[in-house]
């Protein structure tokens, strides 16, 4: 029995996740343009306590989303090995700057409560851990830039296929 072709478009379960972790990657990122650009601004003010907790949020969803792609294995081809690799390259970045940021945020010995939900407990700041908050220093918002530069790339890759009809890849995330 042959297998039955692939779908040609995402389920609602994973268009929901891709557009919902889109908005909040559009808002984590102007929170950070705010803060390096605009600090101690009204606008810093008003998005900078934010940042933590939707980066933690979409750290979740980022797992909800791997999760259920491995439980789904259904799903549109990727158009190239190129594709591949870019996707790999957001799924690290989006990982990785997340994880950086709670690690920092644990070895700072402040206490993290993302939405009133208790997440990381403190201790004595007198007793922080150094290496965290140099690893944090050095990679988290450079990591986010670079995940940045992809997510625009990946943009611009999207539209170029859909505008010059090679694939129709918007399509298979619009629904």
């Amino acid at each position: 029995m042959t297998p039955p072709p692939p779908p040609v478009r995402y389920d609602r379960i994973s268009r929901w996740l891709h557009w919902g972790m889109a908005g909040l990657f559009a808002w984590i990122f102007v929170s950070a343009g705010a803060h390096a650009l605009a600090e101690r601004s009204a606008l810093d003010a008003l998005l900078w306590p934010t940042h933590k907790p939707v980066g933690t949020l979409l750290l979740a969803l980022l797992l909800a989303r791997v999760a259920w792609a491995l439980a789904r294995r259904r799903r549109p081809p990727a158009v190239s090995a190129l594709a591949r690799l870019g996707h790999l390259g957001l799924y690290a970045l989006m990982l990785a700057v997340p994880a950086i940021g709670l690690l920092r945020q644990w070895g700072s010995g402040r206490a993290f409560a993302p939405f009133g939900l208790p997440l990381l407990p403190g201790f004595d700041v007198s007793q922080k851990v150094e290496w965290t908050l140099q690893l944090g220093r050095l990679l988290h918002g450079n990591l986010g830039w670079a995940l940045l530069s992809l997510v625009l790339g990946h943009v611009a890759a999207a539209l170029w296929h859909e505008r010059a009809g090679h694939t129709p890849v918007l399509a298979r995330m619009a629904g």
